[in-house]
């Protein structure tokens, strides 16, 4: 940690506000029957209602009116289940004084769980015994995590009293449409207000504690969004943390030692406007990893008074001095800065600040929503919300009346346009469970037509519209999910784009009369802001690919603000900008699944200006089989900010074998090839981690490369990986998609060593040219051998056997490696210091493997890595392992050093080899590490990153050759083993050396 406990002085809180001032008019929702008396053991009485409201996993809402609620254990909150305070005052729970079990480790007094709270087999997460997890004393609970959807808490305040250091207020480790709003947390003696973080909170009000947020990466590996809130008077920190894609705005930082600490050994995208930093004594922002692409650091208008340091770099000492008492920062980056488009990066600091006081706060993120009092049920203008009755004319009916409009919980089937006036406030608590539904085959909604909404805004206005989930089935094609003109000042918060009816009375439901499959991408987008609309768009998520895009902005030059929007599953496009100016992105997130995404574009923007696009995070899943060009297409467009972006490929669940199930993550070889094409002048950023471009759409050309080395060997390939070379420099490798192997040869050419079908992956060759075949056919994957001269390619199976010493076997181990273990705590309770990323790798990569592959004359031995699986095991994409992941191996006898690279920390090793494949004395060779890394002939490292970079052995730099597309393996071959192969997605390279 970064320095040691310091006295702080804590200003008087003001006191809390209740959101919801009464109990909505929702009859399924369960409210707490408990004394409430701020003495009486409430617990068991609390979680008897969320356990009641949790309805086998399909959630449901829970009421806790006003009251002071001591609890003695932590209160666990399933998977959906949503709790919210209500009355004239908020909620309070409350820790009492030296209360058993929140001494020691991390105690929670909320705890957001997952699937099967209970039924958890091998995937606990760690706990202290001591610590009371559940109404069993010590009993562990399934963790929340990236299947973890709606959950939330709002409107309950949290009091700690003396004598419970390792209290924290909640554990929120969620997905999507889970949020925290309305808290403050009195944490006094306590750790942290919140302990492991999800998605998105607001409005939250942090007071004492050791820290405010104690956080590392979030279970999905996706973005945290913090909006309109308050730090004040932490021990240590306000917030520390670490991977969390920690994105801030309108937030106080105050009275605390230092504001946002990134733990030691790792990095972060971390991105903040308008945050206010008061009386922080020792630096607002400690940056560790400094030099390393995962470490992104953004601020803009930024205001601090009595900070006199802004930034100190925890690695190199380095600190940017505050300018004066009080001062503003207009702009702050550290990162990766691309100086243009078709050029490597740089590690750069921008830091601009100039003396003086702020001219007045921020515009608050979150508009408050109007009193509960207001709300009109549209039960009673005789909705029924059963999925059956068609609610349209009562729904609009109520709109019309009313300007706040409830939904309860329900499915509310409509068949015609529900349309808002230009102030209307339409709520719902629940996305998952409060519907709009458009049945299928509506009749309106069906033919050759022009788009026809479900929800649709006014033009103008300031309406508002949360808490909903819209559902416009698969076989309407002229359906738009929500069709928004409104203006700046309107809002669309906590929105979920849901898939199909759910009806048995659906004549479309899928089963095996009805595929919806089919219907993917025949409807126009889910959301479509256009007409000048704009306003303010949080917490959204559109994952429906039967629509054309999750997300469509058009013709509009009305600011538009969007804050953690997730966009997945779409065939062609995720978020599309077109005729767009003035739009900000915070945490923006694209996914991309094997099917439903193989194809699609991340986001596309077009005949656009003065975009900002800030944390963004553009995904494909490990699953993913087939290879896409980039993640942003721009076409016609200028002034667009690109701030902390991550395209990657990798992707973290529990995976099972028969060892049981882990927390595990995999990296793809099948990541966007290219962070940014500019469509237009024909360029691109091959980046894929960067902290800084300014894409001013005025630059033609890419600057002049190093003078052109390579040529292409044979190209029309679908995917080519896994090569090897034999004893004479032939080449051997695989296109996996057809499963077929070829060798080539300079005079010989291309030849065809086997088609059959069994999914080869990976080759290694033994000392007699005959091929080792890693394959993922088989509950663990296989491997066979295969005489690649001998007509018809007969293969023989190779059994693994138990580790045996053979000293005199050259051993094959993968030439990249993405294995961190960063989806398990690494928090030492005693310490409360993290394990780092390096400290996790070297451990992993020292340990043995227990069984090995040998070749049939025992010249080649290839370690048996663990293999996980997710999925049908019929499908060869759902099967990971390091030595199937990797584009391809290395080789060394025990007690050689081999070269290879960490993709998920972007640097390039070398280490001594060991027996079963265990690597130990890693040294860093280079600055770069991604797809793979060769040792030439001339001693120097190639690393495949983009281009392929050169460095000597002090580990500088010393060259590059430009490759025509992105080298995925470098491999060297010919008769005098000075022919570096480049293999490619869709071509063979070489080059000279």
């Amino acid at each position: 940690m970064f320095g040691a406990h310091a006295v702080v002085v804590q200003a008087a809180a003001p006191p809390s506000i209740s959101a919801y001032q009464s109990a909505p008019d929702d009859p399924r929702a369960v409210t707490v029957r408990a004394k409430g008396d701020g003495v009486a053991d409430d617990s068991d009485a609390i979680q008897r209602a969320i356990d009641d409201a949790a309805n086998k996993g399909a959630g449901g809402l829970v009421f806790l009116p006003s009251g002071r609620y001591r609890i003695s254990r932590s209160i666990l909150v399933p998977i959906a289940v949503r709790v919210y305070g209500v009355g004239k005052t908020r909620p309070v729970l409350l820790l009492a004084a030296n209360t058993p079990g929140f001494q020691k480790g991390v105690a929670n007094m909320v705890i957001f769980t997952g699937t099967d709270t209970y039924n958890i087999g091998k995937v606990a997460m760690p706990v202290p015994s001591a610590v009371p997890f559940s109404t069993e004393s010590g009993k562990a609970v399934r963790d929340a995590n990236s299947s973890t959807f709606y959950s939330a808490l709002s409107n309950v305040d949290f009091e700690v009293g003396d004598g419970n250091p390792a209290a924290s207020g909640v554990r929120m480790h969620t997905a999507q449409h889970s949020n925290l709003s309305h808290i403050d947390f009195h944490m006094g003696s306590g750790l942290a207000g919140v302990y492991q973080v999800g998605n998105i909170a607001y409005n939250l009000r942090f007071y004492g504690g050791r820290y405010g947020i104690l956080a590392e990466k979030t279970s999905p590996a996706w973005q945290f969004t913090l909006l309109d809130s308050v730090f004040d008077g932490q021990r240590d920190a306000a917030i520390r943390e670490h991977e969390a894609a920690l994105t801030l705005a309108n937030t106080e930082i105050r009275n605390t030692p230092v504001g946002i600490e990134i733990d030691r050994g790792y990095g972060d995208w971390l991105w903040g406007h308008d945050v206010r930093f008061e009386n922080v004594s020792r630096a607002a922002v400690v940056i560790s990893n400094e030099n390393n692409v995962y470490t992104q650091v953004g601020f803009e208008r930024i205001s601090a008074r009595n900070v006199p340091v802004f930034a100190h770099f925890r690695d190199s000492g380095k600190q940017l001095a505050g300018k004066g008492g009080e001062y503003q920062v207009a702009e702050f980056n550290h990162g990766l800065k691309l100086p243009g488009l078709g050029e490597p990066g740089r590690f750069d600091t921008n830091y601009r600040a100039v003396a003086g006081a702020a001219n007045g706060g921020a515009q608050r993120v979150m508009r408050a929503l109007p009193p509960t009092g207001d709300w009109a049920s549209v039960r009673a203008f005789g909705a029924k919300g059963d999925g059956v009755s068609d609610d349209t004319a009562a729904i609009q009916k109520a709109i019309d009346s009313r300007r706040v409009v409830y939904l309860p919980l329900g499915f509310y089937a409509v068949n015609d346009t529900i349309r808002l006036k230009p102030d209307t406030v339409l709520i719902s608590l629940h996305p998952g469970l409060t519907r709009l539904v458009l049945p299928n085959g509506s009749p309106l909604y069906q033919g050759t037509d022009t788009p026809k909404a479900l929800l649709e805004s006014a033009r103008g206005g300031d309406a508002i519209v949360t808490g909903l989930g819209l559902a416009t089935g698969e076989v309407n094609p002229r359906a738009v999910a929500l069709l928004w003109r409104a203006g700046e000042q309107s809002l669309v918060d906590d929105i979920r784009i849901q898939w199909g009816y759910g009806s048995s009375t659906d004549p479309y439901r899928k089963g095996e009369r009805f595929d919806t499959s089919d219907w993917w991408d025949r409807q126009y987008p889910s959301i479509w802001v256009t007409d000048n609309g704009g306003g303010t768009f949080t917490g959204v998520w559109s994952p429906a690919g039967h629509a054309q895009a999750a997300f469509l902005v058009t013709d509009t030059r009305t600011p538009g603000r969007v804050y953690e929007l997730s966009a997945e599953h779409h065939i062609r496009n995720e978020i599309v900008l077109d005729g767009v100016e003035n739009w900000s992105f915070y945490a923006p997130q694209t996914e991309e699944e094997v099917r439903d995404g193989a194809d699609s574009v991340s986001l596309d923007i077009r005949n656009s200006k003065n975009i900002l696009l800030a944390n963004y995070h553009a995904y494909r899943v490990t699953r993913s089989m087939k290879p896409a060009p980039t993640a942003v297409k721009l076409t016609n467009s200028s002034d667009i900010r690109f701030r902390n972006v991550a395209v990657n490929g990798e992707s973290g669940f529990p995976t099972c074998d028969e060892q049981g199930c882990v927390a595990d993550v995999r990296a793809s070889k099948y990541a966007y090839e290219n962070a940014i094409t500019d469509v237009t002048n024909r360029l691109e950023v091959r980046e894929r981690m960067f902290s800084v471009l300014d894409y001013s759409g005025k630059q033609h050309t890419a600057p002049s490369a190093p003078p052109a080395k390579v040529t292409k060997l044979e190209e029309g390939f679908y995917s080519i990986a896994g090569g090897a070379v034999d004893s004479k420099g032939k080449l051997y490798f695989i296109d996996r998609h057809f499963q077929r192997i070829f060798s080539y040869a300079q005079g010989a050419g291309l030849k065809t060593v086997s088609d059959f079908p069994v999914d080869p992956v990976n080759l290694a060759v033994d000392g007699s040219d005959n091929l080792m075949v890693l394959s993922s056919s088989g509950k663990e994957g296989s491997v066979y051998a295969l005489k690649p001269d001998a007509p018809g390619a007969v293969i023989s199976l190779i059994k693994p056997t138990p580790l045996a010493a053979n000293a005199k076997a050259r051993i094959a181990l993968p030439v990249n490696y993405w294995n961190n273990g960063e989806f398990q705590d690494q928090l030492n309770f005693d310490t409360y210091e993290f394990t780092t990323l390096a400290e996790m790798f070297a451990r992993d990569a020292a340990t043995p493997k227990r069984r090995e592959y040998v070749s049939p004359d025992g010249s080649l031995v290839l370690p048996a890595f663990r293999v996980t699986r997710h999925g049908s095991l019929d499908h060869l994409g759902h099967r990971w392992s390091d030595t199937l992941d990797t584009h391809g191996f290395v080789y060394g006898r025990l007690g050689q050093r081999v070269v290879f690279t960490n993709s998920s920390r972007n640097l390039t090793f070398s280490g001594l080899v060991g027996e079963g494949g265990a690597i130990t004395d890693l040294k860093q060779v280079a600055d770069r590490g991604g797809e793979s890394a060769a040792l030439g002939p001339d001693g120097k490292v190639y690393v495949a990153n983009g281009q392929v970079f050169i460095y000597g052995a002090d580990g500088k730099q010393s060259g590059r050759i430009d490759v025509p597309a992105r080298p995925l393996q470098l491999i060297f071959g010919g008769p005098d083993r000075r022919t570096l192969y480049i293999l490619t997605h869709h071509a063979l390279f070489s080059t000279r050396i």
